[in-house]
């Protein structure tokens, strides 16, 4: 094709390449307009030219593999109607693993580096590409579960033992209990005995076989109280934690607040006849033992996922079978001449005042607690009754709702003179049977599933200041947001005097612990 322009610029001539003469003739009516048209052609071709020229370059490995408008026209046709993924591929990814897969482990690419040399090397085709990749996807998801299951497994034994420098601190004090009258002074003394079941006070209960733990609580819930001298502690502990809570209490008293240590058998209703959670407790444990197998028989499955195994493991936890756990369903019972209480956890610390929490209206509601499926964090707070109960079980489907919102123990205003007109009790003993007649298969663990039941339909939501959940079980709870929490709670199984706790929030509880004490400092209970 050849272009001729006349020297007037009022005629363009367009021979065809064939050598047959066309003539185009294009009379304009001025020669600014003219200027205007050529500018615009010209610039209109070179930009078709460009685009033609770019898009018929389709390089692989350097080599030109089209160059004329044909050949653009079958390239794009073909890469439509191509699939963007080979056939092939998706039915190797499919496949189940064979045992040849499986004992090809030291034979398949263990870094994507290896991997991506070895395609450059053999160049295989697409299923041979899939299989490798498939083979060496699996070997990467075995080894991660396997560490996974380890590592849950240590954090099990980490969070299920004792350290040792907390046994220490325990057998401490309860020597000096045995020896030393100081440490066994009545909490409180006689005359203020009139205070405990005055209801003009504010009334805290603690249920805790830890001493130091409890320490905290009480130090840091009086510290941030601004009428210290208007607050009953009640400190409720079993037989062997007795002594050394009572020593510790005794020597550190947190005047002027008053503070009661009594144990479990130091109440009559607790000591003479039947009591069902402790029927219901000695049923579990036997149930628990044969229906889990021990934490060797629960790591040993190849089909179960990590999270699974983790949930069993955590179920084996001595807490979750801790009469210490389930003792706030007795309340009632336990204060029966006070209308409310705060019950508190032994893994919480107070960081305000917490006086307010009287002024709450209830609405004629038993429970005040703060709900777990609305929040800022969506991995702590996305809870609901389905995260905690069973609704493949019929029990559970045919009476509750699986959207429900859930609710969180650890931080707790009872109303106790409501809750005498109320069957909570009953009900929360009722559904431990019928966990114990399914095999536990009702819910997951722990206390507070049968405490959604129980409660149900009694409870009143407050606001989330009151109760920061999540410190024990993910790290990412920032300072910044735990510091302006009313109560923080150390939920999950990096307690705060564990090795396991996240060392960026230990300092929260640990500002709360005196390291000059005698008892601290001789049982190297140290500050990080």
């Amino acid at each position: 094709m050849q272009l001729h322009i006349s020297p007037s610029l009022r005629h363009v001539t367009v021979l065809p390449a064939k050598g047959v003469k066309e003539l185009m003739k294009v009379k304009v009516g001025s020669r600014r307009f003219s200027y205007q048209m050529l500018f615009c052609s010209l610039l209109f071709f070179t930009i078709l030219i460009r685009f033609v020229f770019v898009s018929t370059m389709d390089t692989i490995d350097g080599q030109i593999k089209c160059s004329t408008i044909g050949c653009l026209g079958k390239s794009i046709l073909e890469r439509r109607l191509e699939p963007s993924v080979p056939q092939v591929i998706y039915q190797v990814l499919e496949e189940p693993r064979s045992q040849d897969e499986i004992k090809a482990g030291a034979e398949i690419p263990q870094t994507l580096e290896d991997f991506v040399a070895e395609m450059k090397a053999t160049k295989p085709d697409a299923k041979a590409f899939a299989s490798r990749l498939k083979a060496m996807i699996n070997l990467m998801e075995q080894r991660t579960r396997t560490a996974k299951i380890q590592e849950y497994l240590y954090r099990h034994v980490a969070s299920t033992t004792i350290p040792k420098q907390l046994h220490c601190f325990a057998l401490r004090l309860a020597e000096e209990h045995s020896t030393n009258a100081e440490a066994r002074l009545q909490l409180p003394p006689p005359k203020l005995i009139p205070a405990l079941v005055d209801n003009s006070y504010f009334h805290f209960v603690l249920a805790s076989d830890n001493v130091l733990a409890a320490s905290v609580v009480a130090s840091s819930l009086i510290h941030n109280f601004l009428r210290p001298e208007r607050v009953v502690l009640h400190v409720i502990t079993d037989r062997k934690t007795f002594s050394p809570m009572q020593a510790w209490f005794s020597l550190h008293p947190l005047k002027p607040a008053l503070i009661e240590v009594k144990g479990l058998h130091h109440f009559d209703w607790f000591a003479k006849g039947k009591v069902p959670v402790l029927e219901a407790m000695e049923k579990d444990q036997k149930v628990r033992s044969q229906f889990r197998g021990g934490s060797s028989a629960i790591i040993a499955s190849n089909t179960e996922k990590p999270v699974v195994v983790a949930a069993k493991l955590q179920a084996l936890s001595p807490k979750y079978n801790s009469l210490m756990n389930h003792i706030r369903i007795n309340l009632p019972e336990l204060f029966p001449s006070l209308n409310k209480v705060v019950f508190l956890d032994d893994d919480i610390v107070v960081q305000t005042d917490l006086s307010p929490l009287w002024d709450i209206d209830m609405k004629g509601k038993v429970n005040g607690a703060v709900e777990t499926c609305r929040g800022g964090d969506k991995f702590v707070m996305s809870k609901r009754f389905k995260s905690y109960l069973n609704f493949s079980h019929p029990l559970i489907s045919k009476h509750f709702n699986p959207s429900e919102c859930a609710w969180a123990y650890g931080m707790n205003i009872f109303d106790l003179e409501t809750w005498r007109k109320t069957n909570i009790s009953d009900t929360y003993h009722y559904w431990l049977e019928e966990n114990l007649k399914s095999d536990l298969s009702l819910w997951q663990l722990g206390t507070l599933p049968p405490g959604l039941i129980a409660f149900h339909g009694h409870v009143h939501i407050i606001d989330p200041f009151w109760h920061m959940l999540g410190l024990g079980y993910q790290e990412n709870t920032s300072i910044a947001d735990a510091e302006q929490a009313g109560v923080i709670h150390f939920n999950g199984r990096a307690k705060p005097w564990l090795d396991i706790a996240f060392p960026q929030l230990r300092p929260l509880w640990t500002k709360y612990v005196d390291f000059t004490n005698k008892f601290i400092k001789s049982c190297h209970i140290r500050q990080s």
